[in-house]
């Protein structure tokens, strides 16, 4: 039996990564989650005879915490995400995702685990029209608190592997969508202002540019890397799309019109841009993940479907 510790299980990707996990009979998963504003109880996975989930802050000597088995694998997912309340309390940005990660690397030097920690794109900064895409040589330029935190992160888990030894890689992805994702996040902010017939309120111009990835390949390619990566690699993890925000808001907006004639096309609202608001991301990989390059092409179909059946 392998034994693996997934923080922020009951967040949206950590529940991808778990429910992948488990197609495997020999994994015991201990999910470790605070069940704050990223997680939501809908995630959690129940009464399985091969899931533990444990409600406790990784921020205060979660490696004090008792285990009952010795932890193999470190899949670190729990931090907080949200730019925008990052730029309003940059502070528990900084508890959860530097002091958290430094209690998961505590963890992992225990263990002598081989350690996957999850970052993003956002570490890299912005890119402007006609730059070419950020490669895992790129130097670090946060441009938000939330950014900068993770980016700190990164470079902890860069010092104990130089430091302690400790067998980690880190990885960085794109923006990600799918079945289960925060309403504060744009796609399904947007489809519950259809449901609402509310304004949908679109930052400066609505021209900023992301690229997209369904939270399902997002998490193989993790566990791909947890696997099969090399310690002390970073490993870039590209969507198979990059479009404006604008954009995509009016993709949705006519397909759920169509498609529901029910629902009318909702009023779009510009309003002040975000404070440094960055204007795209674009990611490359000198790696050859199989999860990458197998990835489902972006389709919101399935997922407006769901909201709106």
């Amino acid at each position: 039996m392998k034994t693996y510790l997934v923080t922020g299980g009951a967040g949206f990707i950590g529940s991808y990564v778990i429910r992948e996990l488990l197609k495997d009979e020999n994994a015991f998963i201990y999910n470790v989650d605070r069940m704050s504003t990223g997680s939501d109880v809908k995630n959690l996975i129940y009464d399985h005879p091969r899931v533990e989930n444990i409600f406790a802050d990784i921020c205060h000597d979660l490696y004090k915490y008792r285990l009952f088995r010795k932890i193999d694998y470190i899949l670190h997912l729990a931090a907080e995400s949200h730019v925008d309340r990052s730029i309003e309390k940059p502070q528990s940005f900084i508890d959860s995702n530097v002091t958290g990660t430094l209690n998961i690397l505590e963890t992992c030097k225990e263990n002598k685990a081989r350690m996957v920690h999850v970052s993003t794109d956002e570490v890299y900064g912005h890119l402007l029209d006609g730059e070419a895409p950020f490669t895992e040589e790129h130097p670090l330029k946060p441009r938000s608190p939330y950014s900068a935190s993770k980016a700190a992160s990164d470079l902890l888990v860069q010092s104990y592997i130089t430091t302690f030894n400790i067998d980690a890689s880190v990885t960085r992805c794109c923006n990600n969508y799918g079945a289960g994702q925060h309403k504060e996040k744009l796609i399904p902010y947007v489809l519950n202002s259809i449901k609402r017939e509310s304004p949908i309120g679109v930052y400066g111009d609505g021209t900023n540019m992301r690229e997209w990835i369904h939270a399902s390949d997002h998490a193989k390619a993790v566990i791909e890397v947890l696997h099969d990566g090399t310690t002390g690699e970073v490993y870039n993890i590209p969507g198979t799309e990059i479009i404006s925000n604008i954009d995509l808001i009016n993709r949705i907006i006519k397909y759920t019109t169509e498609t529901y004639p029910e629902y009318k096309t909702p009023k779009i609202m510009f309003v002040s841009d975000r404070l440094g608001h960055d204007f795209k991301y674009e990611l490359t990989t000198k790696h050859k993940l199989k999860a990458v390059s197998n990835q489902r092409p972006f389709c919101i179909k399935s997922l407006v479907d769901r909201q709106l059946q």
